[in-house]
């Protein structure tokens, strides 16, 4: 296909705003594990223990997840551009501010700040793209928005050490912090691929009231898909966090073998998450994407725990269960999307994200509780019976016949 065929089927308008909304998503993501890497360094300097540390991360998480669901209101009613941006220079200003923090005691309300910053991205994000992309194109603009996020994952540690080692935990900090409040700034300034509805004014011309949130929340199809995303989130953290010792302990593998297992997951499934969005932009039936991918990732899941095999097949499974999740990941979107009545998309993926938070929650203590019990091979089980019991969610949240997509603005 030529390159002006390629351009014909994505208006300037549509790819200017995926662009910012992605910009926005690596922003998120970028700074999300800044600090990690800088514990040691900030240990000696403020004369504070790794739990002290870990605690800064944990309000941020709390705060993040717990104003998620507010958000998700406030991007309804207020706009989701205005909350995107808010949050971007909130988080960047946070961060940077923590490079400056005389004492511990002061990065704890700044990691808070920086928490509810974090917690607008998803519901504005997704809103935005669900109001300035067309339906065709959809699942390709949540893929590249996924895609950013891993890539901010990516660099994230690897800037923060590189900076920190030269120059210190708090030029890190400051240095990265200033990196997205300008990104935000420059995004303030060329608004207008960001521009959405609120979702009031999108209700008033479907016709009819917004829906509160206690409405949204009361919906089968919206606590279903909460589900959904607290399975996938259970899964997610026992492959990503605790598949390490697991395969060391239980399936004999070295430690850079185990580690490799987890760097083949993020990379099976990265690619999963380009190859979803092309197939949802294919297709109608996108629960039966999910429920399949859902499915085949629980299937390699299963056999990866219980086959007799070489560590390195192991590997290769895990790498499988990856792909077939990212392949569902534009799919669920989508879904997601379709099930948001009028007006109330922010409020939607506001609370179904938060799901996220929450399997992130129960997920370390499950798995944790597993290898404490000596269980390894059961850390691998459980992502995958996660993951099984998910695909009936993904069955229960597909879109119903009188639920049809908010048109793009």
């Amino acid at each position: 296909m030529s390159i002006e065929a390629r351009a014909a089927r994505w208006p300037a308008a549509e790819v200017s705003s995926i662009g910012a909304v992605c910009s926005a998503h690596f922003c998120s993501h970028f700074l999300q594990l800044a600090l990690a890497p800088l514990f040691i360094m900030m240990r000696a300097d403020l004369q504070v223990s790794f739990i002290e540390l870990g605690l800064v991360l944990s309000v941020f998480y709390l705060f993040s997840g717990g104003g998620q669901v507010a958000a998700g209101v406030l991007v309804d009613r207020f706009g989701a551009d205005r909350l995107l941006l808010a949050g971007i220079l909130t988080q960047g200003a946070a961060t940077a501010a923590m490079g400056f923090a005389p004492t511990y005691l002061l990065l704890l309300p700044l990691a808070a700040l920086a928490g509810l910053g974090n917690s607008v991205y998803h519901p504005a994000d997704l809103s935005i793209l669900s109001h300035k992309v067309a339906a065709p194109r959809l699942g390709r603009a949540f893929a590249a928005h996924v895609i950013a996020g891993s890539v901010g994952f990516g660099l994230s540690p690897i800037v923060s050490a590189a900076i920190g080692a030269h120059f210190g935990w708090r030029t890190a900090l400051i240095a990265m912090g200033l990196l997205v409040l300008l990104v935000g700034l420059l995004l303030a300034v060329f608004r207008g691929p960001l521009r959405a509805p609120a979702g009031r004014a999108v209700h008033a011309a479907a016709g009819g009231a917004p829906l509160s949130f206690l409405q949204v929340l009361a919906m089968p199809v919206v606590l279903m898909a909460f589900l959904y995303f607290t399975l996938t989130s259970v899964a997610l953290s026992g492959l990503q966090s605790f598949s390490i010792v697991a395969l060391q302990e239980g399936f004999g593998a070295a430690v850079a073998l185990a580690t490799l297992a987890v760097a083949l997951f993020q990379v099976g499934n990265t690619a999963g998450v380009a190859i979803g969005g092309h197939v949802a932009d294919r297709s109608a039936q996108h629960h039966q994407i999910a429920m399949g991918g859902l499915a085949a990732a629980a299937v390699f899941g299963f056999l990866a725990a219980w086959l007799q095999a070489a560590p390195e097949v192991t590997v290769g499974l895990i790498a499988l269960v990856g792909f077939f999740m990212g392949l569902t990941t534009p799919s669920r979107d989508v879904l997601v999307r379709g099930a948001a009545p009028a007006g109330a998309t922010g409020k939607v993926f506001g609370i179904v994200y938060s799901g996220f938070d929450i399997g992130s929650l129960v997920g370390p203590l499950l798995f944790g509780l597993m290898l404490d019990h000596h269980h390894p091979r059961m850390v691998i089980a459980g992502a995958a019976a996660a993951l099984a019991l998910a695909v009936g969610t993904a069955f229960a949240v597909r879109r119903r016949p009188d639920q049809g997509l908010c048109p793009p603005r």
